[in-house]
């Protein structure tokens, strides 16, 4: 089968092709955090390659045979919003799953699940986590993904019981646990219903520290593109790279949808004696926006919420208008926004073009 460009989820080696996951943070400082037994974050914007990154340091340290690293997804919890309860049996219900493979025998779920409930409500979490630590022989790296999913109560649970768990490490608590996310912890806002506000800082104040995944680099692009041109022979002429950096930025999703597009979804050019040109690219980013996939998608419906809009639409009407910085803090998790020399600036030009359509639209 032929390689293609990813579009959809974590990179699979065999079928994708891809940046090196772990080329895209400083392996070198994420392996001293979990030899210094530390809890940290990983954050960045969505569909920037956050999962890749976990899943391709869960096999290297299983391959390396000193922990026993687990990922696990929270999201399904999201759906209890409130019910801390409900989100906990969900939460244990993934632990369960994912952990099952580090364990000879087919009763885990059963185990967890009487200890969850002869915990309780408040320490539930904290005592399945104690009993896979126990149980191992190893120290336990725990991947959390997608943990700013959850919601208020359910989150400050999760994040509470965690830290109750801090003073246990390793023997009876995970050596290590990584909360992997779109913000930064510090970030959270997490609404309870009294009305109350908590930040994710005052609730998780054991984080070491935060390491956010940024774009691609020009190199990275490169090396991205010469993975086809290995495999197939067709080639980029070598102005299309310059080209491709100044409509994506570097923005991961964007640099492998532009590359799908014009190798795949363009049907002749999958003659691969055809060389991709510039009008290539810029036919392909056209149709790109006109399909409205996906991540786009989601970026029109990001610019819905009125925090987005005080932010982004002074920008795009060029209006000097002082921002909230949680606003302004917002976007720039959210990948819409950056830093550039003058301040901050929409992230790439392709969301450039975007935004004033859907803002447009949205009137």
């Amino acid at each position: 089968m032929e390689k293609f460009f990813n579009t959809a989820g974590p990179v699979n080696q065999p079928e994708h092709y891809r940046v090196d996951p772990l080329h895209r943070w400083d392996l070198d400082e994420v392996l001293m955090l979990i030899a210094q037994r530390k809890y940290f974050i990983l954050h960045a914007p969505r569909q920037t390659g956050k999962t890749s990154s976990l899943l391709a340091l869960r096999d290297y340290l299983n391959n390396e045979n000193d922990y026993v690293c687990v990922y696990a997804n929270f999201e399904a919890a999201q759906a209890a919003r409130n019910n801390v309860n409900s989100g906990l049996q969900a939460i244990v219900t993934e632990l369960s799953g994912r952990f099952s493979s580090h364990f000879e025998r087919d009763s885990l779920s059963e185990e967890l699940y009487s200890i969850f409930n002869s915990a309780k409500a408040e320490s539930g979490l904290n005592a399945v986590l104690t009993y896979l630590s126990r149980e191992l022989q190893k120290p336990v790296v725990l991947l959390i993904d997608e943990i700013d999913s959850l919601i208020g109560d359910t989150l400050l649970s999760v994040l509470r019981q965690i830290r109750g768990g801090y003073d246990k490490r390793p023997s009876e608590f995970p050596s290590t646990i990584v909360l992997c996310g779109v913000r930064d912890i510090r970030d959270y806002r997490i609404h309870r219903p009294d009305s109350e506000i908590i930040t994710g800082g005052s609730a998780f104040n054991i984080k070491a520290k935060s390491l956010r995944l940024g774009n691609f680099t020009h190199e990275d692009i490169s090396a991205l593109y010469n993975e086809h041109t290995k495999s197939t022979g067709q080639i980029f002429q070598h102005e299309c790279f310059e080209l491709i950096w100044r409509y994506t930025a570097g923005q991961p999703w964007l640099v492998n949808a532009l590359a799908y597009e014009v190798t795949f979804e363009m049907k002749e050019n999958r003659d691969r004696s055809i060389a991709i040109t510039c009008s290539m690219i810029e036919e392909a980013k056209e149709r790109l926006i006109l399909s409205r996939q996906t991540h786009l998608d989601q970026l029109a419906d990001k610019l819905e919420e009125p925090r987005v809009r005080r932010v982004v639409l002074p920008m795009i009407l060029g209006e000097d208008t002082e921002v909230n910085k949680d606003d302004e803090q917002y976007c720039l998790d959210l990948g819409l926004i950056s830093k550039s020399s003058t301040g901050y600036d929409i992230s790439n030009e392709i969301y450039r073009e975007v935004i004033p359509r859907e803002l447009t639209d949205s009137k």
